[in-house]
């Protein structure tokens, strides 16, 4: 048995003939259209125009959402999903698939919660690339306590006017529109809505957050609003409700992640691997000492417990179960083995490893993003332990 990114996956007995294709159909275009250019793209710190409609072409864009609005839903369940996030990790550009999907969160509030004509509005450019969509929660004053948010939404006329900024949104600058979290009541959840304002609209502004350790091709913004005047149509459910429209969205994003993350292990024990095979130190290569063997196979036991977890969840997510505690620790299983692998492959590389251009040096330095993006590891277990009733 080799140890390369597909051979060291579990056999994951959900998987037929058809997901293997979609697997294959996904490799041909991220090998010809996105690896070549994924790590210039990286350095450039933004990734082209076209990637988006080209993506579209092939059903990526789409995936699980409606036919009506131009999506490819027939047929689609969430082992497609994850193996379409297994083989973005591939390319080990985590700012690319960051930003390409960034409508996977920014997109579903508007579909579940919003008027048929706003669906109709937004959805079909989304999904055929010629638009985009962000979501905007995040504030320098509320990151994941989102029930403390400040930026105020106030009902003038058929209008919302809303003031306030939100930071590290990904997507940020390129947005069409905003999926917005506001608040529009008093203290708490209960005072909080969700809104969909256009980034074209008077007041609007925003600043490009490019000083970051990792996804550098990523399009991160601080947003601003000043008097924004939005219809009051854009409301996303209903007034003060918003904050159930929120915590529904968090629970597909953490599992988008946690299958990525765990595929990011697998690109970091790959190259680990290939790396102890090739490079020669005392008289013999490197994967010949003990120590460097015992590392490897730390990575894989890890690795093969956070796919087991993986599939379990998601399997109960496919069967219509769907728990949000267990989604929250699997997030953090998942990276919790990223960094792992990341250090222990970063550990085997040597002086290799710490130069650009490779995938450990890309992905150790985006292990941080992910352990905090959609909820940091330590209130994801806080909010297992509340779901469980501690």
């Amino acid at each position: 048995m080799s140890l390369d990114f597909d051979s060291a996956r579990l056999n994951n007995s959900h998987l037929t003939a058809e997901h293997e294709e979609w697997r294959a159909q996904l490799r041909r275009f991220f090998d010809r259209e996105v690896i070549p250019f994924a790590d210039q793209w990286d350095e450039d710190g933004a990734l082209p125009d076209e990637l988006w409609p080209k993506a579209a072409a092939v059903g990526i864009l789409g995936l699980g959402y409606p036919e009506e609005f131009g999506g490819v839903s027939e047929g689609i369940d969430i082992w497609h999903k994850n193996i379409l996030n297994e083989e973005l990790a591939r390319i080990a550009v985590g700012g690319l698939s960051a930003t390409l999907m960034v409508h996977g969160i920014g997109l579903p509030p508007v579909l579940n919660f919003a008027s048929e004509a706003i669906k109709q509005e937004v959805a079909p450019p989304v999904l055929a690339g010629t638009k985009r969509i962000s979501l905007a929660i995040t504030e320098p004053g509320a990151g994941s306590d989102v029930a403390h948010l400040t930026t105020t939404a106030r009902l003038d006329g058929d209008h919302y006017v809303v003031n306030g900024s939100k930071t590290y949104i990904t997507g940020g600058m390129n947005a069409n529109w905003f999926t917005t979290a506001v608040r529009t009541g008093g203290e708490g959840a209960g005072g909080v809505s969700a809104l969909l304002i256009p980034a074209d609209l008077e007041g609007v502004s925003r600043t490009a957050l490019d000083k970051k350790q990792g996804w550098w091709c990523s399009d991160t913004a601080t947003i601003y609003f000043d008097n924004v005047r939005v219809p009051a149509a854009n409301l996303v459910g209903q007034e003060n409700r918003g904050f159930s429209v929120i915590m529904t969205n968090f629970n597909a994003e953490r599992l988008a992640m946690s299958a990525s993350m765990e595929a990011f292990s697998r690109v970091c024990l790959e190259d680990a691997v290939n790396w102890g095979r090739e490079r020669k130190t005392f008289g013999q290569r490197l994967a010949d000492h003990q120590v460097i063997r015992h590392k490897i196979a730390e990575m894989k036991q890890r690795i093969n417990s956070t796919q087991c977890y993986l599939n379990q969840i998601c399997a109960e997510v496919q069967a219509g179960r769907e728990y949000a505690g267990d989604i929250a620790l699997l997030k953090v299983q998942s990276s919790q083995t990223m960094e792992f692998c990341a250090r222990e492959a970063m550990q085997i590389l040597g002086g290799m490893g710490y130069m650009r251009g490779n995938r450990v040096e890309r992905i150790y330095r985006e292990v941080r993003v992910n352990a905090i993006g959609g909820g940091s590891e330590e209130i994801m277990r806080d909010l297992a332990a509340r779901q469980y009733g501690l």
